[in-house]
């Protein structure tokens, strides 16, 4: 087996470890099994892409909570701020008595979102109700009431945003009936594209049936608005073509349907533009955001053209707790981190080394089908058969699974659960990204060479060191 120096992993015990397994009992008690878990442990401490457990286990995060610690675990200049406004006041409630630090990030967003034209901003909790925010906007403004998704597209797990996602099972599978009006489209996958297709003429081929689509289910008049992934999270890291974002929003334009875009995985520089559109050349409509606005803080926005977000009558669109004073500060304080850290330059660098590193895995296994990223948004796709591109859910599932016991954390995504994606905190340093990246070839080398060797995971031309 490949030997890994390990400078930043500390493994104390198995995991779970014995403090880890006195409080699974309790969870198993208390909390209901469809709350899901990667890890089967509890975190003590995290720190920049560290994470520590409850029996001193360290771990590299190649997760960041799903993608909502660019700015890393606990920076300091947001934990100061945090504790600065805790001294201040909690939360008078913005619809009871307003508070500067939500103005503040409102005006930061629609600095730094896409487009010159008058912009405006709202607060919510999380990406769901951003989402479902941001479609109540859209069919306020233009009086429509049909809204489109894509296939692979994850929205969220309220009821309108479960309605716009694709993937069954575990999102939707018994909790219909769904949410009315709400269609999907394709999305093009160009890995699984068929055979001979190139990825213009899957674009073209798209883009027409979405046309179509107006004739045969529900007419463009009728259409609401359009929510995009600029890039597929759960969907399986799936990117697609610069013209076919463009087409769809032309399309948009030609029969004033809105363009939203859902960069709640995407947003702050996760794929090395501060928002993914930016990639495309494409200015929204309307934008929802989430995940890595403010280190972990609870907070989601929505911010759109302002002639659209006015649309909505007043107590018609807000809550409780959004935009909470901690989220904003905490916000304010990662959007300047990124600024003065050119952590969007940094997914870039990060994304280079993963997808270097993952193709040079290519070349050793044949179970990596595909491997693509934008920025530092990187997966790899593991099938049974290069040939045939069947989807390997349960060899990627062990992968994970051997990846956190050997001290990093990864996910699986995709829409078969074959998608290894890689969505580590911004703030990574070479070193622990080197180490990381080193655990997962290993794994692979072990798992490979102990079930599937047999069946030419390897690629005979390359030579494996033990």
């Amino acid at each position: 087996m490949l030997t890994v120096e390990r400078r930043f992993i500390k493994l104390n015990t198995e995991i779970p470890g014995p403090n880890a397994r006195a409080l699974l009992e309790r969870r198993v008690k208390n909390v209901p099994q469809g709350v899901s878990n990667t890890v089967p442990s509890f975190a003590e401490k995290g720190e920049g892409a560290l994470l520590t457990d409850v029996d001193g286990n360290t771990f590299i995060d190649f997760a960041g909570a799903i993608g909502t610690l660019n700015a890393g675990h606990c920076p300091p200049k947001v934990v100061e701020a945090l504790k600065k406004q805790l001294d201040k006041y909690i939360h008078p409630g913005f619809n009871v008595m307003m508070y500067e630090p939500y103005i503040q990030l409102a005006e930061k967003l629609n600095q730094i979102t896409p487009g010159s034209h008058a912009k405006k901003t709202f607060f919510l909790n999380s990406g769901a109700e951003a989402v479902e925010n941001a479609v109540k906007i859209a069919r306020k403004y233009t009086g429509r009431r049909a809204i489109i998704s894509f296939d692979r597209g994850f929205h969220g797990r309220t009821l309108l945003a479960m309605s716009l996602t694709s993937k069954v099972k575990p999102y939707k599978f018994g909790f219909g009936p769904f949410a009315p009006d709400t269609y999907k489209m394709r999305y093009p996958y160009y890995y699984r594209a068929p055979y001979g297709i190139t990825h213009e003429e899957l674009d073209k081929q798209i883009l027409v049936q979405l046309e179509e689509f107006f004739l045969s289910e529900v007419p463009a008049e009728d259409v609401a608005a359009i929510i995009m992934e600029p890039v597929q999270g759960e969907g399986g890291f799936v990117i697609p073509s610069k013209a076919f974002v463009q087409g769809v929003k032309n399309i948009c334009e030609k029969y004033g349907i809105l363009f939203i875009a859902d960069e709640v995985q995407t947003g702050f520089g996760r794929t090395g533009k501060m928002f993914a559109m930016e990639h495309f050349e494409v200015v929204p409509d309307l934008m929802t955001m989430s995940k890595s606005i403010a280190a972990g803080l609870p907070i989601s926005a929505v911010t759109g053209r302002a002639e659209i977000m006015d649309a909505a009558n007043p107590g018609e669109i807000g809550g409780t707790y959004g935009g909470s004073p901690l989220g904003c500060v905490a916000a304010l304080q990662v959007i300047e981190m990124m600024e003065e850290e050119c952590l969007v330059d940094r997914a870039n660098v990060i994304g280079e080394k993963i997808l270097s590193r993952f193709q040079q895995m290519k070349e050793t296994f044949n179970c990596i089908g595909d491997v693509r990223g934008l920025g530092a948004m990187c997966a790899l796709e593991v099938v049974k058969d290069r040939q045939t591109k069947e989807p390997d859910k349960e060899l990627t599932a062990r992968i994970v699974q051997e990846c956190y016991r050997q001290g990093v954390i990864i996910l699986s995504a995709g829409l078969y659960g074959n998608v290894i994606r890689l969505l580590s905190p911004l703030v990574i340093t070479d070193e622990q990204l080197e180490e990381g990246l080193e655990v997962m070839e290993s794994v692979f080398s072990t798992i490979v060479q102990g079930e599937r060797t047999v069946e030419g995971c390897f690629n005979d031309e390359k030579t494996v060191v033990y």
